[in-house]
């Protein structure tokens, strides 16, 4: 149970990174919103695996290649979810960009990131 609640001191690292970078490329450089909730979902997603591994699930004497690689399976099909959910509560259900990422994220983190970082990046017995 500890290891879920370090996952979610993680998530929370990864995401204020996330948000930031998302806040930052839409109000400052002015990029539509879906370009920069994928800025941010890939600079959240650099951290986290950084956190994860090496704080979380203490899997950094296991090879780093194929956690890299199991990990860009697992965060595309984040990205995909993420910039999904974000695009249809902005769009039909006219909810800020901002707000559907946050909702968007919490439920994927929830129930996909941890599981999937668990059982199948870092594998913990």
């Amino acid at each position: 149970m500890f290891r879920f609640f370090k996952a979610q001191a993680s998530s929370l690292m990864a995401s204020a990174a996330d948000f930031s970078v998302t806040f930052a490329t839409v109000k400052l450089f002015g990029l539509w919103y879906l370009a920069g909730s994928i800025t941010g979902t890939i600079v959240g997603g650099i951290i986290n695996f950084y956190i994860n591994r090496n704080w979380v699930f203490n899997a950094n004497t296991k090879a780093l290649k194929w956690q890299v690689l199991k990990y860009i399976l697992v965060w595309l099909g984040n990205l995909a979810l993420v910039t999904t959910g974000v695009y249809l509560l902005t769009n039909f259900y006219h909810l800020n960009y901002m707000r559907s990422k946050v909702l968007v994220s919490i439920i994927v983190g929830i129930s996909y990131n941890y599981i999937m970082q668990k059982q199948f990046i870092f594998s913990v017995k």
